[in-house]
């Protein structure tokens, strides 16, 4: 028999405790939610926070994109 008391059926956190928030997108570069995300996450509802992890994927792909590039590397003589 299996200890029912302490099981719960919510989403866990996606944090990977890696907590720098991105200057321009304003978002975790670890876990992608918004620092209000982040505040409220044990407030939410099953379904507010099955919404915000199906964001995150997108989310992440926005602070993957390369920055600076040839432009950036070319010096001025």
């Amino acid at each position: 028999m299996t200890d029912q008391i302490w099981k719960r059926d919510e989403i866990a956190s996606p944090c990977v405790k890696i907590c720098v928030v991105h200057p321009g997108a304003r978002i975790c570069t670890g876990c992608y939610r918004s620092i209000d995300e982040i505040g409220t996450w044990s407030k939410m509802s099953h379904e507010e926070r099955a919404a915000i992890m199906q964001e995150l994927p997108e989310r992440a792909a926005l602070l993957k994109k390369r920055r600076g590039g040839r432009a950036a590397r070319i010096t001025c003589s």
